[in-house]
């Protein structure tokens, strides 16, 4: 089943404010690099993904997603996630994906086989996999199949919104639970959550992980 990744990407300039706290503006432009870079090379090094779209305004993101031969679609307006992810998916479905998975850019920890595990749990033809942030609420990853099933409509309370628009299409709803793509970074909370796993593991998140000694 061929599968694409969408990768939404904010400008930095005016990601992670809710990291002003625990960060000055070129740490967290910094941090939104080096997050970026290891989502893609574990989107890479994902069997079962066959090809990553990466929509964005941010010039340093597109040059990134070239370095990892992931595709570049033009965000000039920054729109905001679930518009940028639209553009995505619609791109998806032109280049004859069956199914597509969406992710954020903040997901540094990200196991590729943890992807390969979401992705081959279900494979009926219509479905949709909602995996949750790390406090419940919200959504860091949809799996849609077909590409087209549902809109996505990310944010505060978009697992609730995303369950109940699978329904309504009258899709199958499943949700999974795996650590690495639950853990977002979007508050200082956040990034000591980042900085407990990444001690308890080896391996991954080699850009992250360099740099928060630097920056903290």
């Amino acid at each position: 089943m061929k599968t694409i990744a969408v990768v939404p990407v904010k400008r930095f300039g005016q990601a992670k404010t809710r990291l002003a706290d625990a960060l000055p503006a070129r740490s967290r432009v910094a941090l939104m690099q080096a997050m970026v870079t290891d989502v893609l090379i574990a989107l890479r090094r994902a069997t079962l993904v066959d090809g990553v779209v990466v929509v964005t305004g941010e010039p340093i993101a597109e040059q990134i997603a070239v370095n990892y031969n992931a595709e570049v679609l033009a965000d000039p307006r920054d729109l905001g996630h679930s518009e940028a992810t639209a553009i995505g998916v619609g791109a998806a479905i032109a280049r004859g994906a069956q199914r597509v998975v969406l992710l954020p850019a903040d997901v540094p920890a990200i196991d590729p086989a943890e992807i390969d595990g979401l992705l081959s749990a279900h494979t009926e033809d219509r479905e949709v996999t909602i995996v949750p942030n790390r406090h419940g609420d919200g959504t860091n990853a949809l799996v849609l199949t077909p590409p087209d099933v549902m809109g996505a409509s990310f944010g505060e309370g978009s697992r609730a919104r995303h369950a109940a628009a699978a329904e309504a299409a009258g899709a199958p709803v499943y949700e999974a639970e795996p650590a690495t793509i639950m853990l977002d970074v979007d508050t200082g909370e956040d990034l000591v959550a980042l900085q407990e796993r990444l001690a308890e593991v080896r391996g991954g998140a080699s850009h992250t992980r360099g740099l928060l000694p630097r920056i903290l």
